[in-house]
């Protein structure tokens, strides 16, 4: 009981907590739902270590609560921050339509997600066919990036490249690896990032028309406040 009463306390500061992250003028994505889930994570797993470290008692917990709401409140805010910076920086708003990876006319898609921010870039802006090289004006969206990302050094990066199912699953698997190590090698800063390719797996849409490959084609950056969120892109 005393316990439940302590994770109750501790909620509620951490809505006291979240409110005090919602800042003003971050026109592309105002919603900060990866801090309010990193503040409620927080504070749960604090109130449940501190009951436990400490006497078993109300306080403890509570104190406990609170210090692991304000910590995953802060990790939270900071992977909605580099979402939207990263928007800016590429010139577009952050979009967690699912169905916006479908339409072709866009060219990079940032999103964020419960335990990560993605950042797609279409495979037309990146590279010529069957080519690991990027074009002129993907390295300097790419470039872009990298400048944001100089500022979250603690932030955990992964780059995954796809291709349609044209050729071998082989040829696919090293083409896009390639293409993963290109766009990595430029966000390199810290031992970043983690680079992989998943040939035609994961496709966005079935691999039945050019247009449909067209979508399927693509290099994708992830954003991980830590390596334990990290997942398998392939997947």
């Amino acid at each position: 009981m005393k316990l439940k009463k302590s994770i109750l306390a501790s909620s509620v500061a951490l809505l006291m907590l979240t409110g005090c992250y919602q800042q003003p003028g971050l026109v592309e994505d105002g919603s900060y739902d990866r801090t309010k889930t990193g503040a409620a994570t927080g504070a749960l797993a604090g109130a449940m270590i501190g009951y436990n470290s400490g006497n078993h008692d109300s306080k403890s917990a509570l104190i406990g609560g609170l210090l692991g709401a304000a910590l995953g409140g802060a990790i939270g805010y900071s992977m909605d921050e580099q979402a939207n910076e990263v928007a800016r920086a590429l010139g577009t708003g952050v979009n967690n339509d699912p169905l916006a990876a479908l339409d072709p006319n866009r060219e990079i898609i940032v999103s964020k997600h419960p335990n990560y921010v993605k950042i797609m870039f279409r495979d037309r802006m990146m590279f010529a066919s069957a080519s690991s090289r990027l074009q002129s004006r993907a390295r300097t969206k790419v470039r872009k990036v990298g400048q944001v990302l100089a500022n979250y050094p603690q932030t955990v990066v992964g780059v995954a490249g796809y291709t349609d199912n044209t050729g071998s699953y082989s040829y696919n698997q090293g083409l896009s690896q390639r293409r993963a190590a290109t766009v990595g090698s430029l966000l390199s800063m810290n031992g970043r990032p983690l680079t992989k390719g998943c040939s035609y797996n994961k496709p966005i849409a079935p691999n039945n028309s050019s247009k449909n490959k067209a979508l399927n084609r693509r290099v994708e950056v992830y954003l991980y406040a830590s390596q334990s969120n990290m997942t398998d892109p392939c997947r």
